[in-house]
């Protein structure tokens, strides 16, 4: 065969395979190959506190340009108001009251039932099998105190960071190796995999600066990223790096966590520039969103307009900054006004990646990127669902009305949360039908659920044991 003959085949070939490729991809709503993924993930941080959002007194350039080179979502939820909970809901694509997970996990190193079920698919073990490497930088909280449940177990194939709830930021905090207690997991040393290792900067500047590594380690290959930095989760700690850009916050607690969110934006614009330096860009679908709502008791970050606080069912409980970029795929710009929530982000990247997924455990979220395109209309979702076992709490969000039981001794509320995003007056007395549509929804979601699986942080636990105490101690 001659030269010519050869190099002409083997174009034909070529061509071949992309428009197998395309064809392949296009079945997912794809232009290209399937893309890496890395979700951003606060903790704790208000729905004011981004720029996007109108936020003046903490700049965040590089949150902000992830909305305006993609979409934000201004009705974005979370699926628990809390920490553990939530990132279950992430981490799975499903409501965690599916399998029992509506607390934060005890540190429970003997207790292989303290985290997410072992039956559970998690986001990295689906894309393992279509050939992604996968990895966690900062906090897991999802019941790595047993062997069984560390996040190496889970489908991850890196893991930087910390198993429990919390850290404190500076390194000379951080003096033990190791430790099996409870009590003692905000001061242990960060592990690389399993091996304790030994930091030496402020701890969201050592996350962001493993991000970047790992981008560069897997540049060649698809990858996902879970960036879950535990900032600005207490304790409130800040560098003077980062607390010198806020002279003029006379509040001290506002302060430090203007700082925190600081450099978590920092570490945020590194990872991006790396993307562009490395022309990672257009084949990178990049997330960006807050566990949950602001503490307001912290008396330092802001959930306006929205009422409630973290661990609420009310609006700043669940509803956070939220946005989304893929240049090239989703327009920039984009501000998608349907309630989305975070199962949506495992759905999204199983669809494009053609992820194998479990009939028997279907994902409650919901494939985003035919909504974003303009290929579907309508609402992604019938409804956005809550409940929070052990406050006797529901939330039913279908459209702009919302249903609301705050806790087991309140009369139902019915807000709408587009006239009246504060929920300052429910409407529970003017619109029966309305209500009644939405208990309806409740009932059969409800239906659906079982009670937690777990007793939850030590607190907790101590508290019901208390309460009880007391009961039985009664007349």
């Amino acid at each position: 065969m001659n030269i010519k003959k050869s190099v002409w085949m083997a174009t034909l070939l070529i061509a071949a395979v992309g428009v197998g490729r395309q064809v392949a991809a296009g079945e997912s709503g794809l232009k290209g190959a399937p893309p890496n993924l890395i979700i951003v993930l606060t903790d704790d941080q208000g729905y004011a506190d981004v720029g996007f959002h109108g936020c003046k007194d903490i700049p965040t350039p590089h949150l902000d340009s992830i909305a305006a080179n993609g979409v934000r979502f201004p009705n974005g939820y979370v699926s628990f108001p809390l920490c553990s909970p939530s990132r279950a809901g992430i981490l799975t694509g499903r409501y965690g009251q599916r399998f029992g997970y509506e607390r934060n996990p005890a540190w429970e190193p003997d207790e292989p039932t303290f985290g997410v079920p072992l039956s559970e698919t998690m986001l990295p073990a689906a894309l393992g099998k279509v050939g992604y490497q996968s990895g966690i930088i900062g906090k897991w909280h999802l019941g790595g105190a047993h062997p069984s449940l560390h996040p190496l177990n889970r489908g991850f194939n890196e893991f930087f960071g910390f198993l429990g709830g919390g850290h404190r930021y500076f390194p000379e905090d951080l003096t033990l190796e190791t430790s099996d207690r409870a009590e003692d997991y905000y001061v242990t040393w960060i592990q690389r995999d399993h091996t304790p290792v030994k930091t030496s900067k402020y701890l969201t500047d050592e996350f962001s600066d493993e991000a970047v590594r790992f981008v560069e380690r897997h540049k060649d290959e698809p990858f996902f990223l879970y960036l879950a930095y535990n900032a600005p989760h207490a304790p409130m700690q800040a560098s003077e790096k980062y607390l010198s850009r806020f002279p003029n916050i006379k509040e001290k607690k506002r302060r430090t966590y203007a700082a925190m969110i600081s450099a978590v934006d920092d570490g945020v614009g590194q990872v991006l520039a790396k993307l562009r330096e490395l022309n990672l860009e257009q084949n990178t679908l990049v997330v960006y969103l807050s566990d949950n709502g602001g503490v307001l008791e912290y008396k330092a970050p802001s959930n306006q307009p929205l009422r409630g606080s973290k661990n609420s069912p009310y609006e700043g409980g669940y509803r956070v900054p939220f946005a989304m970029q893929w240049p090239g795929q989703i327009p920039p710009g984009l501000v998608y006004e349907q309630p989305v929530i975070s199962l949506d982000i495992f759905a999204t990247i199983a669809a494009l990646a053609k992820a194998p997924l479990d009939p028997a455990y279907p994902l409650d979220g919901v494939n985003l990127m035919p909504y974003l395109t303009g290929e579907k209309t309508g609402p992604p979702h019938d409804a956005i669902y809550l409940r929070m076992y052990d406050k006797g709490a529901f939330a039913v969000r279908s459209g702009d009305y919302k249903l609301l039981i705050p806790d087991k001794d309140s009369e139902t509320e019915l807000f709408d949360l587009k006239n009246d995003i504060g929920e300052s007056k429910s409407l529970a007395g003017a619109y029966p039908e309305v209500l009644e549509n939405l208990e309806r929804k409740r009932k059969a979601w409800d239906a659906q659920l079982i009670p937690p699986a777990f007793n939850g942080t030590s607190q907790q636990k101590a508290a019901r044991e208390k309460a009880a105490r007391e009961k039985a101690a009664r007349p």
